[in-house]
């Protein structure tokens, strides 16, 4: 149970106060260096291909303030979602609550996007870099697997588009079957996103309440469900990726906690199974392996693993029976990212700028919350020092790879809610204050800049 008394054995309250500050001015700070940095020393670090006046670097973004049809609901969902959501965190009925971040995150998500009219729903999905155009032109999805990797490289003939490129084959398949389903319009597409976006806290909660941190997840609920991330949940198919790989640990969460094979089986496969599927739609999410592992640590049962690894790897080898190997494709597409802009992104300051942009994506509350889970980890439950230790360790290794210099805030969408999960660390007196940090900083980001996805 969380009090603002510290346990026998923890840092004083005191303590755990300035740890807090202190992480959030680690966040603000990292966020306004990385902001004005490049204009106050000249320095081109090439947020976009083509630099340009307006770009908003780390994002990948562009000055463009505007109000929209969005604005009012948006504040009216701010407001609300300021004065209740705490509260209802702690007080709903567990499967009312459920319902209530979807209902909530849902309203949230859209009201966002409207900001810029419908086309704040489509436009970026209809773009030609994203998946949409290619999945539509797809009409033999067996025979482009068998052409996959001949058709990364930036100098071959008819080249994937750079988001088809940039991940395996199993993203473009979730907008083919949108196409073949009927629901292969932006607008219907975009929808069908946010639909399955806002599905996200609903998972990352019932990976607490299962682990057995009910408190912990009622806490960090409001701030799981509206936060800046909704910015580019809504418009970006990373954000099904998040959604797939969320419900893939709850599965697991579930397979775990089960005390007997015959229970814990079925469970362990749709794991594997939702597991390896995130795997064959983005390179970086093999390190949900960390998370996966820290859900079985928490638990305190390996049960599950071999049945989920099975599962998982019966997913990656199919799609490489069908002519796509990703252990071919990886190093085909580290060719393709380095021959592009990515050359061109200083090292120097994405290492740290990357960090930057995933605190405008997550919020700045992060660093407060980051700060207590570190000050108190003597009093903190293990399943939620756990994921968030396992979040943490995989953006360090995302970032050091190098392989994601820029455009972080839409990549890293699949740890954001785990990292978020140091929020339930809050004390009471800054839930409040801290959602409405949260809630004004979207607002912000989506009245002053445009983002490209």
């Amino acid at each position: 149970m969380q009090t603002d008394v510290a346990a026998p054995g923890s840092p004083d309250v005191a303590t755990r106060t300035r740890a807090m500050w202190g992480g959030l001015a680690v966040a603000l700070g990292l966020v306004a260096a990385a902001v004005l940095g490049p204009g106050l020393l000249d320095w081109t670090v090439y947020a976009y291909a083509h630099p340009g006046p307006d770009d908003v670097a780390p994002l990948h973004a562009q000055w463009e303030p505007r109000v929209g049809q969005g604005t009012v609901p948006a504040v009216l969902v701010a407001l609300l979602g300021w004065r209740y959501a705490v509260r209802a965190g702690e007080r709903l009925p567990w499967r009312l609550l459920l319902v209530a971040t979807y209902v909530a995150g849902l309203a949230w998500l859209l009201s966002l996007a409207l900001v810029d009219g419908v086309d704040g729903v489509s436009s970026i999905l209809a773009h030609p870099y994203e998946y949409l155009e290619t999945a539509r032109a797809t009409s033999d999805f067996p025979a482009a697997l068998q052409e996959w990797v001949t058709r990364i490289p930036l100098d071959s003939q008819d080249n994937w588009p750079t988001h088809v490129a940039g991940h395996p084959p199993g993203a473009l398949l979730f907008f083919v079957v949108l196409d073949r389903l009927g629901l292969g319009g932006a607008g219907a597409a975009g929808l069908v996103v946010t639909l399955v976006a806002a599905s996200i806290p609903a998972a990352v909660l019932t990976t607490l309440r299962t682990l057995g941190e009910e408190a912990a997840a009622r806490r960090a609920a409001p701030f799981l469900v509206l936060g800046p991330a909704a910015l580019w949940l809504c418009v970006s198919g990373d954000a099904v990726f998040a959604a797939v790989a969320a419900w893939g640990l709850a599965s697991l969460a579930v397979a775990a906690t089960r005390t007997s094979w015959a229970r814990t089986a079925p469970w362990a496969a749709l794991a594997g199974l939702l597991l390896g599927g995130c795997v064959m739609m983005s390179y970086g999410l093999p390190l949900l392996g960390l998370l996966a592992l820290a859900v079985l640590a928490a638990a305190r049962s390996w049960r599950p693993l071999p049945i989920a690894a099975v599962a998982a790897c019966v997913v990656v080898l199919a799609f490489a029976a069908g002519g796509y190997a990703l252990w071919e494709a990886y190093p085909v597409l580290r060719e393709r990212y380095w021959d592009g802009v990515a050359s061109d992104r200083p090292a120097s300051y994405w290492i740290w700028a990357n960090l930057a942009a995933l605190v405008l994506s997550a919020g700045p509350v992060l660093g407060a919350g980051l700060g207590q889970v570190a000050a108190r980890r003597a009093d903190l439950g293990r399943p939620v020092l756990l994921l968030v230790a396992a979040a943490v360790a995989s953006i360090a290794v995302a970032d050091a790879s190098q392989m994601s210099k820029a455009e972080v805030e839409r990549i890293w969408l699949p740890f954001v809610p785990w990292l978020l999960v140091a929020t339930s660390a809050l004390p009471s007196r800054w839930r409040g204050p801290a959602l409405g940090l949260q809630l004004a900083a979207a607002l912000a980001l989506q009245h002053l800049v445009h983002t490209s996805w």
